[in-house]
C-alpha cells in the first residue's frame, strides 16, 4: 500500500541539514528533532495552506488559548525501514482517526485527512535519512494540535495551529519494567476525556507516577476513579494479561470512556483472533489478576503502544502483594511484537494493509 497524495505544501528546506552532527549511537527518546517540521493554521473558520519548514521555535502570545484551558491533543507514531532502505508508516489511517476523535471531545475542529496523512508522507520522504536503522530504531513522528486564539475568556478558542514534527528514536525503555496497580490517584472517571489523547492527561499521571518510581515501580496500571476495581491502562501503553493461556485487555470506546484507544492494541487483538489465541475484551477485576496470581495462573502482563511496541512486565505491585512474573518460553509478548515488526519493517507480507509505502 502507498499513500497517494492530494495536497500542496508550501515547502521551504533546511539550508543546511543537522544530519552530519546527530549522534545516533546515543538516541534518548524525544530529545533529538530532525531537520523539519509542518505547520498548519485554522484562521477564520477555514485551514490555510500548510508548510514544512526548517524545525524551529515558534512565538506565541502569552494570552494564547492553550495556556490557560489546555485544547491541545497529540498523536505518536512511526516511520521504519526495511533492509532496502525503503519507508514505511504503519496505520496512520488510524492515528488520523484518533487525533479527530481527541479534537472533537476538545471542541477543536477536525483536522483534514490530506493535511495529516499527506503531511506526515512529505515529511518523511524528506527527512527520509533521518530514520535509523539499528534493531528496533524508527523515525517518531509528532502531530500535535492546540489552540492559539490570543483570549483569556473560557471559552473553545478561534484559531489553531496542528504541528508535526519527527525525532530519530531507539527503544522507549531500557531495562526490566516493573508496575504498580495504583489505588489512590486517578487517571480518568466516565464522560471524561480518558479517550482522548489529551495534553493534560498526560500532566494528570506525572505526580502519581514520580511516586512509584521512587518505589522502584517503571510504570502504573491506573484503576477505575468510582471504585479502584477495574485495572485499565499503564501511563503509555493498553494493558494485556495472560491468565492460563487466555489474553484479558480492558474495553475502550464505546463501552468506556476512560482508556485510549491504542493503534498497537487494536493490532494484537486483530492478530490474536487470527492466530487462534483467546482473548477477551472485557472489565478486568484487580482482585482477579491478583488471585490468579497467586495461583501460579497468570502467566504474562505486557504493555503494547507506539513507542514501545510491546513490552513484558516483570514485576507487579498491589498494596502488599508483590510478584515477580514467571518467564514464559513462548510468551505471548515476543509473538506480538515479532508479528507487528516483522510487518513494520517490511519483512514479511502484509495481509492487512497496515504497512503504508512512502514514496
Amino acid at each position: 500500500m502507498t499513500a497517494d497524495l492530494k495536497t500542496n505544501f508550501i515547502i521551504e528546506k533546511i539550508k543546511e541539514s543537522k544530519l552530519p552532527n546527530a549522534d545516533f549511537s546515543n538516541l534518548i527518546f524525544g530529545r533529538m528533532f530532525s531537520d523539519h517540521m509542518l505547520v498548519a493554521d485554522f484562521i477564520d473558520g477555514q485551514w490555510q495552506t500548510p508548510k514544512i519548514m526548517p524545525y524551529q521555535a515558534l512565538t506565541y502570545e502569552p494570552s494564547a488559548k492553550v495556556f490557560h484551558y489546555g485544547q491541545a491533543v497529540f498523536e505518536g507514531m512511526k516511520a521504519y525501514k526495511d533492509a532496502q532502505g525503503n519507508a514505511f508508516l504503519f496505520r496512520p489511517d488510524e492515528n488520523f482517526k484518533r487525533i479527530n476523535q481527541s479534537a472533537e471531545r476538545l471542541g477543536m475542529p477536525p483536522i483534514p485527512e490530506a493535511y495529516f496523512i499527506d503531511g506526515i508522507t512529505e515529511l518523511v520522504k524528506l527527512d527520509k535519512d533521518w530514520i535509523p536503522t539499528g534493531p528496533g530504531e524508527s523515525l517518531y513522528i509528532r502531530p500535535v494540535y492546540i489552540a492559539t486564539e490570543n483570549a483569556v475568556a473560557a471559552s473553545p478558542s478561534s484559531s489553531y495551529r496542528l504541528m508535526i514534527m519527527t525525532s530519530p528514536a531507539g527503544k522507549y525503555y531500557s531495562g526490566d519494567v516493573k508496575v504498580k496497580i495504583e489505588d489512590r490517584f486517578s487517571r480518568a472517571c466516565d464522560g471524561g476525556v480518558g479517550y482522548a489523547k489529551a495534553a493534560g492527561n498526560y500532566a494528570a499521571q506525572f505526580y502519581p507516577t514520580e511516586k512509584a518510581k521512587a518505589e522502584g515501580f517503571q510504570q502504573i496500571i491506573w484503576t477505575d476513579s468510582a471504585q479502584h476495581k477495574y485495572l485499565e491502562e499503564a501511563g503509555t501503553m493498553n494493558m494485556f494479561f495472560r491468565i492460563g493461556d487466555k489474553l484479558l485487555t480492558a474495553p475502550t470506546i464505546p463501552e468506556s470512556t476512560r482508556i485510549l484507544p491504542g493503534v498497537t492494541r487494536k493490532s494484537i487483538i486483530q492478530l490474536a483472533k487470527d492466530n487462534n489465541i483467546a482473548i477477551e475484551v472485557r472489565p478486568i477485576e484487580v482482585n482477579e489478576v491478583i488471585e490468579a496470581s497467586k495461583k501460579g495462573d497468570l502467566k504474562e502482563i505486557f504493555g503494547a503502544g507506539t513507542a514501545a511496541t510491546v513490552l513484558p512486565i516483570v514485576g507487579l505491585k498491589y498494596k502488599d502483594y508483590y510478584t515477580d512474573l514467571p518467564k514464559q518460553e513462548n510468551s505471548y509478548a515476543d509473538f506480538f511484537k515479532n508479528k507487528i515488526m516483522d510487518i513494520q519493517y517490511n519483512r514479511v507480507e502484509d495481509p492487512y494493509g497496515w504497512r503504508v509505502k512512502v514514496d
